[in-house]
């Protein structure tokens, strides 16, 4: 009898936030939920001993570590999570990557109240036409900022949390504040 091998509870958990997360940045704006509430899902589905990780909250530091990343300064790491202390000044220390390495531009998230606040009108790749949201809880200035170190292919990806629910907004995608 042919054994094969099945996934366990972690890896299942793990694999279905991959899955959210690589859907809501095809699909920008576009709420996802992730299999649980918090920073944790993200964490676990993108973090391991390759990264380089940034966090303003102490409290994350911990996670973090528990996946083998390398816990770092704002400007080299691959992954910075915010909370909600997003103030455009950090965004102004996120790796943006170059025209030759795109890839070395940061991916960044923030907790931040979906579906209410601020207007927003998304275009762009992944877009069908476009597409209006409302988040809330950001800092005055964070989309001029994002503007500010966003020239395609250069900037970051945005992931947006709110509890278990998550937006993406890859760097290639306009945010229009209305």
């Amino acid at each position: 009898m042919p054994a094969t091998l099945q996934p366990s509870a972690s890896e299942t958990r793990e694999n279905a936030a991959f899955e959210a997360l690589l859907w809501a940045l095809s699909r920008p704006g576009q709420v996802r939920d992730l299999p649980a509430s918090g920073p944790d899902p993200i964490i676990e589905a993108l973090l391991d001993r390759e990264c380089r990780v940034y966090a303003a909250d102490p409290l994350l530091v911990p996670r973090i570590m528990r996946t083998g990343a390398e816990i770092a300064d704002i400007g080299v790491a691959d992954h910075v999570f915010l909370g909600s202390a997003a103030a455009p000044e950090m965004l102004a220390r996120v790796a943006v990557g170059s025209d030759l390495y795109p890839d070395e531009g940061a991916t960044v998230v923030v907790a931040a109240t979906i579906c209410e606040g601020q207007p927003l009108r998304l275009t762009g790749p992944g877009v069908d036409g476009d597409i209006d949201i409302r988040v809330e809880g950001l800092a005055d200035g964070f989309w001029k900022a994002r503007a500010t170190r966003s020239r395609y292919p250069m900037g970051f990806d945005l992931f947006i949390q709110d509890g278990a629910r998550i937006i993406g907004i890859p760097r290639s995608t306009h945010v229009e504040v209305l």
